[in-house]
């Protein structure tokens, strides 16, 4: 690919580092010495070493998400040998520091303490007195720019689409500060970056690339005679990644334009593909490039809004009433119900002491599953739960994902909580009863999901029963197009769901949207039909309570390619419902997805599809590594 190849040109940019015409070779008669302050002007040769340009980051499609830039420092080249005054290279920078200043037209701050500095320990490399500039500041100064003056280019980390899967790329800082002391052999020639958070950390290893070398050669007077790259820098691998970066605009757009706080995670059901993970609010990891000042980054650290944390997977809440899908699972599977057992929709019932309450005020009648799950019953599911009982419904969960890590390679993925009897005792003291188990069968009390394990369970009831392994990385390849490793699609289990239940089960989430009765019609579309589960739940102490509203599911209804969940991330004290605010999320991202495929198509409900992943920069495929190397 061009991007790819581009890589390739900008490895050997550091020829132009200190701008010299060629000199000829070093004789037999040099050595190397180790630089000391006393003898570097007398120093024979210097190997230094180049860093590498860092890999690249893509979509599924090729498309970037974190490439390189050239940066443009101005510096100055001390003359050879190293003979001034203190006041001579005071003099000669501050002559060059003016030119420049009138140059760029900004104020160049350098103290002469730091012009010495540079001199006594590093004066045979250049000066840096302008770093960081700009594309525009470099073409109009830099037909200007004049020996002892010249331009240093370097690879800079840039991410083109701004904030978009911020939380997802991660970001770089430095590895060091810029080096001020005695030049010594093998250090870089401009500090390397490292990977601190997300896609970056993870994988920094196969993105630094490996550093090249570069001779600078003196002769016995200390007069700089050549300089060369003895081994050029390979660039760093490309990590190709699961995302769709117009699903993830998408996504980030409808979360960001509907609540302050929440995340929408969307999933290929066919093979576990993450398509969208999105956060709100994020950051732009532009702002770490190349370092971000102490006053910014505490300003994210303390914004109450907690951009920094990429809710999606780090973050787990109550999942409300789309945890009845797990419920009516236990349910029917275990035999407890039928899909034609009636039970009373009542406004509450007693449970030991405690009364417990309907979402609704009215008495809604005698409800099978399929209407209690389209209505979301609460009453309905307390009883059911209970003659249930705790052990089924908590296996069920844990089958479809829950209470674990999706294993996508980030760092700070959150396990959410399925609680048993071991937990309620270390916790409350007590096993779970009948209270705990009405709570449980709507989702509430010590029950913790994420975004990314919601869809994934989704994905599992959309795909008929199948587990798959959520995959976040397809592969990493070489600046040569050569896999280098790469992760293929793995059931992790399938759960034997009958076909009588998960029919039960689809027929119920398509009616949440498309029936009268529902509480998701926000979500409805007109060109696809949308199966889900709408989810309301508080959380936090008493006089802090806040609201996590969910909405959660797939489509097409009648053959699978997206599961998908949504929540909305509520102020203490504010009232929110899935269906009125998570639900429209959903709406919009697939509005755009499925603009102008007219009428809903009729067709055969299809499980357990699978569809070969795409080979998105068209090279050969690697055997897949095996379960014990699956990281993502």
């Amino acid at each position: 690919m061009t991007i790819l190849r581009s890589l390739i040109a900008l490895s050997i940019l550091p020829l132009s580092i200190f701008a010299q015409s060629p000199s000829p070779s070093p004789s037999a008669e040099e050595e190397t010495i180790v630089p000391t302050f006393e003898t570097q002007k007398l120093a024979r040769t210097y190997v230094l070493d180049i860093p590498a340009p860092r890999g690249q980051i893509v979509d599924r499609y090729g498309n970037p998400l974190a490439q390189n830039r050239i940066s443009y420092n101005l510096a100055i080249n001390f003359p050879t040998p190293l003979d001034f005054s203190d006041k001579a290279a005071i003099d000669f920078a501050r002559e060059q520091i003016a030119k420049a200043e009138k140059l760029l037209g900004r104020q160049i701050n350098i103290s002469d303490a730091a012009i010495l500095r540079h001199y006594r320990n590093r004066g045979i490399m250049p000066f840096e007195i302008a770093p960081n500039l700009s594309e525009k500041d470099y073409k109009d100064a830099k037909d200007e720019i004049r020996p002892p003056m010249l331009w240093r280019p370097i690879y800079a980390r840039v991410y083109p689409n701004g904030k978009v899967a911020g939380n997802v790329i991660g970001y770089t800082g430095k590895t060091g500060r810029n080096l001020d002391g005695v030049v010594d052999n093998h250090e870089t020639l401009w500090p390397a970056t490292e990977g601190r958070e997300g896609l970056e950390q993870t994988f920094n290893d196969a993105l630094k690339g490996k550093n090249g070398e570069y001779k600078l050669v003196f002769d016995k007077d200390g007069k700089k005679t050549s300089e060369k790259i003895v081994t050029a820098p390979v660039p760093g691998d490309t990590i190709v990644t699961t995302l769709d970066l117009h699903l993830q605009e998408m996504a980030e757009k409808a979360v960001a334009s509907k609540a302050k706080r929440g995340a929408l995670v969307i999933v290929d059901p066919t093979n576990g593909d993450v398509l969208a993970l999105a956060s709100w609010p994020t950051y732009d990891p532009n702002a770490f490039i190349p370092s971000i000042s102490a006053e910014k980054f505490k300003a994210l650290q303390d914004d109450p809004d907690i951009p920094l944390l990429p809710r999606a997977f780090r973050s787990a809440y109550p999942p409300g009433s789309t945890f009845k899908v797990a419920v009516g699972i236990a349910a029917l599977e275990s035999a407890a119900v039928t899909p034609n057992d009636l039970y009373q929709c009542v406004p509450s019932i007693d449970i030991g002491n405690v009364t417990f309450h309907n979402w609704k005020k009215t008495d809604r009648g005698a409800l099978n599953f399929v209407q209690a799950l389209t209505e979301s019953c609460d009453t309905w599911f307390y009883q059911v739960g209970i003659k249930t009982g705790a052990e089924p419904i908590i296996d069920w969960a844990l089958k479809l994902g829950f209470g674990a890590k999706c294993g996508i390679p980030l760092r700070g993925e959150a396990e959410g909580r399925v609680p048993n009897d071991q937990y309620m005792k270390a916790t409350h003291g007590r096993k779970i009863l009948n209270g705990d188990i009405a709570n449980m069968s709507i989702g509430q009390g010590d029950l913790l999901v994420t975004p990314l394990q919601m869809a994934q369970a989704m994905a599992v009831i959309a795909n008929g029963g199948t587990l798959y392994q959520a995959r976040l990385v397809q592969q990493v390849q070489s600046i040569d197009n050569e896999i280098v490793s790469a992760y293929s699609v793995r059931e992790k289990r399938t759960l034997e769901i009958s076909p009588q239940t998960l029919d039960q089960l689809h027929e119920g989430m398509v009616a949440v949207v498309n029936d009268g009765a529902g509480t998701a019609h926000a979500a409805a579309l007109e060109s696809v039909e949308v199966a889900g589960k709408t989810g309301t739940a508080q959380w936090g102490p008493k006089n802090k309570e806040r609201t996590a509203a969910w909405f959660a599911g797939y489509l097409p209804a009648n053959q699978p390619r997206f599961a998908f969940a949504a929540v909305y991330e509520g102020d203490v004290g504010s009232t929110v419902h899935g269906g009125s605010t998570a639900g429209p999320m959903i709406a919009d991202v697939f509005k755009q997805v499925y603009r102008g495929q007219g009428q809903l198509a009729n067709g055969t409900r299809q499980r357990n599809r699978v569809i070969e992943p795409p080979n998105p920069l068209n090279v050969r495929r690697a055997q897949p590594v095996t379960e014990e190397d699956e990281s993502n």
